[in-house]
Parts: C-alpha cells; sequence; structure tokens
C-alpha cells in the first residue's frame, strides 16, 4: 500500500464499491497504533474523518495491519460530523460568537481545549462539558459573572455542545460505566475499538475475536505439515447459523516473522507466473517453495533473526500461499469437514459461507478483499486457459494443491453486477465408496449389493439429483465397482472425478478434459466431439461428469453404443424420473426414443429434519426405464421402481417389483450368466451377497475402529477378492453362492485388515 520512505501518518484512501478505505502510514512508528490506548491516534483519525465523511473502514499498516471495520468507524464518523458542525454552523471560533460569550481570548482557548479534547478523548470531553456547564451556572448564580447576558450565551453554547455529544452512539454506548469513570482513564475504549489484527501481506480480513454472547460448541485443530490452525464453532441463542471461527497460523506470527515474509513477497511478487508455469500448478508451487524458503533463509541472516528447521518450512508455506496461492481459501479447504465455500459479491462487504459436515450452512469470521478477489480470478484464468470477462463472465475451473481438490465456479459482471463472486466444492481427498455411504446412512447394504450387480451387468446409468445432492460422489463410488480389467475413460469438463485415485490403484483409466457448454471462444474440445472420440478409443467403460448442454445426443450415442459392451454412466439434474426424462428430451432436444437407451435412474436429494434447520443426503430411488413405451414413460409405465425410499424408517426398501423378480433390467443381465438364467434365486442370492459384503466392511471397520478400511484402497482389493473367490466358487460348484462365496471372503478379510 505505502512505498519504502512514504511518510509517517500519510494517508491513501480507496473507494471500492460500497466502502471507501482509509489507509493510514505507522509504519515506522515507534509504537503500535490504537485508538482505543493512544489519545493522538484517536484525534489524527477524527480530523482525517471530518475531511472525508465517506470512509466507512480505517486501517493501520505497520508490520501487521490493523483493520476498524465499519461500525466502530461509524463512532467516529459521529464524533467528526459533530466536530464539523461546531466549527462551521456554530461558527465556534468566529470573533462575533466568542465576544457573544464573554473575553475573547480566554474563550478561545477554552473551546479549543474542549475542540481538541473532543478529538482526543470524547467521553473526557462529554464528563468535563458536564462539569463546565455546572460551574459557569453556579457562577452567573451567585453573580460571580458581571455580564449575565454573556454568561448565559455561553452557558446555552455548553449545554449544547454536551447534548449533542451525549446523543451520539459513542457516548451513549458508554452511559452505563462513568459512576467509576477516572478523566483521561482509556479503559473505557478498549470494549469498542477492537481492531481486526491481520497480516501486511493479506488485505483479507479476518475477525480475531468470537462474537459477543456466542456459545462454544466445539473446537478442532485442521493440519498440514508444519502448520496449524484452529476452528472454533459457536453459536448465538438469536441465530439459525453457527459460526465458523478460524484462526490461521498466519495471523499468530510474531513481528520478525511478519517482515521476513513481507520483505519475500515483495521480492516474490515481482515475477509472475506465465501461463505455460501454470499447466502444472504443483511443479510451480515447489519451485515458488524452494525459491521462497531460499530467500527467507538470507534474509534471516541479513537481519539477525533465527529460525529453525520447521519455522522455516512454515514461513515458506505462508509465503506460496499469498504468491501464487490462494490466501486462507487454502487453509479453508484443508479442513476436511467442510463441503462448500461461498463467496458472495460484493467481496469486501460479506463474510465467508461454508457448508459444514456436522453444523450445515455457517457464518465464518473471514471477509475477503477485492484485491484477494482480483489475484484469484487472475490465477484461475492462467491456470485454466478459460476466459473470465464481461463477454464470459463464468468460469468453471478446479483448484488442486498437495491432495485438496475443489471445483471453483466464479462469475462477474455483467451477470454478477456487484462484481466477482465464487462458490468452491470440495472433494474428498480420496473418493466416496459404497461402504462410506453405508456408514453415512445415504444407501443402505442392499442398494450397495445392487448398484454393485448392475454396474458388473455393464447397464447404462444416469445419477440425478439437485445441487449438492451428491450425485458426483455416487458417480465417483460405482467407478470404483467397475472391474480394474476394463478400461475406463472419463469426459469431464470440470474436474471433479476421482481419476488420480483410480490411477493409482491401478486402474486402466484415461480422462478427456472438454469445454464447457457456459464457455465459447478456448481451444478445447467441445463435449459432445470429446464422447464421440471415446468411442473411437476402444472398447470402454464410459463416465460422464455432468450432462449440460448438446453432449446429451453423444451420450445417447455412446449408451446405445455402449449398452452391449459396457457401463456407460453420467450425472445430471433432476429430481425425480419424469425431472431426467424432461430435461434429456425436452431441454437438451434427445429424441424420446433415444432415451430407451437409459437402464437406470437413481436419484440422489437431500432430505431436511421437520424443524427445516438440517439435511441429510439419501438416495430415495432406484428406477429402471423400461422399453415398450413409445411417447411417455410416466404415462405408459416406463419407469418402474425398484427401491424406494421410506421416510419413516430413513432407509431404501425394495419395491414388489425387484423383490417378485419382475425387473426387465436385471432379467436381461441374468440370461447373460450361464446358471442364472431363469434361476431368480440365484441373481438375488448374489445381490445379497455383495450387499452382504459391504455391510461387514462396515462392521469389521467399526469393530476395529478403523476408518481406513472404509476407503477406495482396501474396498478395491475386496472387489478383486470377491470377484476371484466368485470365480473359484464357481468353477467348482457352477454357481457362485453366498453360502460357499462369503465365507472366504471373510477369510480373506481377516488377513488383510491386519495390514491396515
Amino acid at each position: 500500500m505505502f512505498k519504502e520512505g512514504a511518510a509517517l501518518y500519510a494517508i491513501e484512501i480507496e473507494r471500492k464499491p460500497g466502502e471507501d478505505v482509509l489507509y493510514v502510514n505507522y509504519l515506522n512508528a515507534p509504537f503500535v497504533p490504537s485508538i482505543a490506548d493512544n489519545g493522538m491516534v484517536m484525534a489524527r483519525t477524527i480530523e482525517t474523518l471530518s475531511e472525508n465523511p465517506t470512509i466507512s473502514r480505517v486501517i493501520f499498516v505497520q508490520q501487521r495491519n490493523y483493520n476498524y471495520p465499519a461500525e466502530q468507524v461509524s463512532l467516529l464518523v459521529e464524533i467528526a460530523s459533530l466536530y464539523n458542525f461546531l466549527i462551521k454552523q456554530e461558527n465556534a471560533f468566529s470573533i462575533e460568537k466568542m465576544s457573544l460569550f464573554g473575553n475573547v481570548p480566554e474563550v478561545h482557548s477554552e473551546i479549543s481545549y474542549f475542540l481538541e479534547l473532543l478529538k482526543r478523548d470524547p467521553v473526557a470531553c462529554y464528563v468535563e462539558l458536564g462539569r463546565r456547564a455546572k460551574l459557569l451556572r453556579s457562577e452567573i448564580e451567585s453573580g460571580k459573572i458581571f455580564d449575565k447576558s454573556r454568561g448565559m450565551n455561553y452557558l446555552r453554547f455548553f449545554e449544547k455542545f454536551h447534548e449533542l455529544l451525549e446523543n451520539t452512539k459513542l457516548i451513549k454506548s458508554v452511559l452505563g460505566e462513568l459512576d467509576n469513570y477516572k478523566l483521561g482513564e482509556r479503559e473505557i475504549y478498549k470494549t469498542i475499538f477492537r481492531p481486526d489484527i491481520l497480516p501486511n501481506f493479506t488485505f483479507t480480513r479476518l475477525m480475531a475475536q468470537f462474537p459477543k454472547d456466542a456459545a462454544l460448541i466445539d473446537q478442532y485443530e485442521i493440519s498440514s505439515g508444519e502448520e496449524s490452525a484452529t476452528v472454533t464453532i459457536l453459536k448465538r441463542a438469536d441465530e439459525t447459523k453457527y459460526f465458523y471461527h478460524l484462526m490461521p497460523p498466519e495471523y499468530t506470527l510474531s513481528e520478525e516473522h511478519h517482515m521476513l515474509i513481507n520483505l519475500a513477497r515483495n521480492v516474490l511478487i515481482e515475477h509472475r507466473p506465465k501461463a505455460e508455469e501454470f499447466t502444472d500448478p504443483e511443479k510451480t508451487r515447489m519451485v515458488f517453495f524452494n525459491v521462497g524458503r531460499d530467500l527467507l533463509i538470507e534474509l534471516s541472516r541479513d537481519k539477525g533473526i533465527k529460525l529453525n528447521h520447521s519455522e522455516l518450512t512454515k514461513l515458506a508455506r505462508i509465503l506460496v500461499r499469498y504468491t501464487i496461492g490462494f490466501g486462507l481459501i487454502e487453509i479453508l479447504l484443508l479442513d476436511k469437514k467442510l463441503q462448500d465455500i461461498v463467496i458472495n459479491a460484493p467481496i469486501a462487504l460479506n463474510p465467508i459461507y461454508v457448508r459444514h459436515e456436522n453444523y450445515d450452512e455457517c457464518i465464518t469470521n473471514i471477509i475477503p478483499s477485492y484485491e484477494d478477489a482480483d489475484s484469484w480470478a487472475a490465477k484461475l484464468r492462467l491456470q485454466s486457459g478459460r476466459p473470465l470477462d464481461e463477454a464470459n463472465p463464468i468460469l468453471d475451473s478446479d483448484l488442486v494443491f498437495g491432495k485438496i481438490r475443489a471445483r471453483v465456479a466464479a462469475i462477474q459482471q455483467p451477470l454478477s453486477p456487484n462484481g466477482l463472486a465464487y462458490a468452491l466444492r470440495r472433494h474428498r481427498e480420496s473418493p466416496w465408496t459404497l461402504p462410506l455411504f453405508i456408514e453415512k446412512k445415504m444407501i443402505n447394504s442392499f442398494t450397495a449389493g445392487l448398484l454393485s450387480f448392475l454396474i458388473d451387468g455393464s447397464r447404462t446409468l444416469l445419477v440425478a439429483g439437485t445441487r449438492s445432492s451428491g450425485k458426483t460422489s455416487l458417480l465417483g463410488s460405482l467407478m470404483l465397482e467397475i472391474m480394474p480389467k476394463y478400461r475406463i475413460i472419463v469426459v469431464e469438463d470440470t474436474l471433479e472425478l476421482p481419476f488420480d485415485a483410480l490411477r493409482k490403484l491401478n486402474y486402466d483409466i484415461l480422462r478427456m478434459k472438454v469445454r464447457s457448454a457456459l464457455v465459447s471462444g478456448t481451444t478445447e474440445v467441445e463435449a459432445s466431439e470429446g464422447i464421440r472420440t471415446s468411442l473411437r478409443l476402444g472398447d470402454s467403460a464410459l463416465i460422464v461428469g455432468e450432462v449440460r448442454s448438446s453432449e446429451a445426443k453423444a451420450l445417447y450415442e455412446a449408451m446405445r453404443v455402449g449398452a452391449l459392451a459396457n457401463v456407460v454412466a453420467g450425472t445430471i439434474h433432476g429430481d425425480s424420473p419424469y425431472g431426467v426424462f424432461d430435461r434429456v428430451v425436452n431441454d437438451l432436444q434427445v429424441p424420446a426414443t433415444s432415451f430407451k437407451a437409459t437402464d437406470i435412474i437413481l436419484i440422489a436429494n437431500p432430505v431436511k429434519t421437520p424443524d427445516g434447520l438440517h439435511s441429510m443426503k439419501r438416495v430415495l430411488s432406484l428406477t429402471e426405464v423400461r422399453k415398450h413405451w413409445k411417447e411417455d414413460p410416466a404415462r405408459e409405465v416406463g419407469f418402474v421402481d425398484l427401491l424406494r425410499y421410506n421416510v419413516e424408517r430413513d432407509e431404501l426398501e425394495p419395491t414388489s417389483e425387484l423383490i417378485n423378480g419382475e425387473s426387465e433390467i436385471i432379467k436381461n443381465i441374468a440370461g447373460n450368466v450361464k446358471g442364472w438364467a431363469g434361476n431368480w434365486d440365484a441373481v438375488w442370492d448374489n445381490i445379497l451377497l455383495r450387499g452382504k459384503i459391504k455391510q461387514e466392511i462396515v462392521e469389521i471397520a467399526r469393530r476395529m475402529k478403523n476408518p481406513e478400511l472404509l476407503e477406495a484402497p482396501f474396498n478395491s482389493l475386496s472387489n478383486n477378492a470377491f470377484h476371484r473367490i466368485s470365480d473359484e466358487v464357481r468353477k467348482e460348484i457352477g454357481l457362485p453362492l453366498s453360502e460357499r462365496v462369503f465365507p472366504e471372503w471373510k477369510k480373506w478379510a481377516i488377513e488383510h485388515v491386519k495390514k491396515y
């Protein structure tokens, strides 16, 4: 903000949408600037506000920045307004006015004293005005003042001054504390003027103090390497949202460490990463980390500051975060309990909101700045290669650092008239699995078994639901059910599906990144062309991240081909099977007859509690699409539920059509398997077997208190063991019956859980 050599107490005013911010230079001051502690600091601030009454926020710039928010500044603006009124409207220093009060030199001296006191210590001014008015009245009544007329004029001036000051919000807030007040003490201001203290290398504000009258609900640490941050969950009685209070490591640094980061940052920001450097963001971060660490070593030696290895690593990571990274957003993304992060416009006037897995939507103590918001937008443009401007006001991209993955949606003017806004969806560091969904009660074990059966049966499947219903997570868990011997091609416009996790588990998997339906003018291939290209890449399971636009026609081409070869699956917005049909046929212009290529529609939606304050993600139905209808599957019984959610029991239940073996899709699968054709009992036994194994994984994880058993690596091994054991039993007795397969699988599980 202030360049080297800027004068002490120099000011700069930044005018932003919705607020004017005053910056005051205290970089070389021999004291920490504080409105509460220092009368001269208060006086200078009020003088500046008297000349700039539109100021809504004040920041004192030092190694740390001291930010006074609008509600505190408004108290001083009111005092500054009173000061202006007395000088300008009341003409308190005019010769004509003072001559009405008494001896001009004496009056000038006394009024000057009170006006200076008003700026330096308004509470003391209020108390002193009361005493002076009382004394003046006594002197008039006792006859000590010979010119009673001028004495009464002077008294009325003091009484008006006192009354106007008494009606200010600042004085009203302390009236109840004046009985024990001692003239000149400043303790009374410390509960009123409490700045947010933030590092000099970021403009994002963090309210360090807990909100008043808030009850402590929870507290935990989030950490990564040498760094850790404290999260405190609070709740005020009159608010429905919880308060998510974050205290990150950069806000607790010493003055020396602040100085080192400021110096290092000023060197590093001179190097602007080029677009080609962002093709590998992780490599770029590592380069900046190493350069930053070396720079910090050099600076610490030059300044005579000792840094141990832990401190050096911590400072280097903070440096990376505030040069090429995303600042406090990255700390929030380290919290595994967060699902969504929302940053509304106008950026600097709104706190960040988060969705927490235990406390739903929370308000945070973080208020981002326009500067940081613009910086994030520039980095997202470089990383994604996609535009974000007035012609293209929407950008969908992904953010990856370390093991953290998040989907980012950014919008700007003219779509967002108040400027940039962001929404981030945090992905699990490892993919969801069917046992994890059983543990979370999103599905039950029978549903898991049926889904596993359908995936092995090479069906075409759409996972549908509203926003934040878990569609993509469900699709990712189903990818783990595909046998690793089959190739998987993933087509996405924003990278969300667990490609890297499956690749590391030795799945034969290829990812294709295509152009978003919301973007034009990039070098990316259109989604529809990407899907058609996948059909030329050999026999593969095809997974489409989300069906949004014209690629729907290409997807249904793939479904009509893929149904004969392997799984074709994707996600789509829709809250019912007919809602999916309506979107695909009427909105996306896929012929109704082509929609018949869909075998299964899985609906996932949040279910709310009666009080409306909580919601749980649940699968509500699993529906097969029959092929006999001509125009409308709803009217012609083309949709048949196989599973339906029972709200009273909070569980999915098989329908009579499924129990009685009337599912055409399942019969079609069984018809291609020796021993299953016409043998519903054997098919049912296999579905139950798969579900029983998924449930057993959950039970073992609970008994052993080892949640790692619910994750992808163990489940991938389990699936491989299940298929191997099933094949061995089939060769021996003709069918992979549960009574033979499950004991063998359990024996395998007991041996392998010891490794976890």
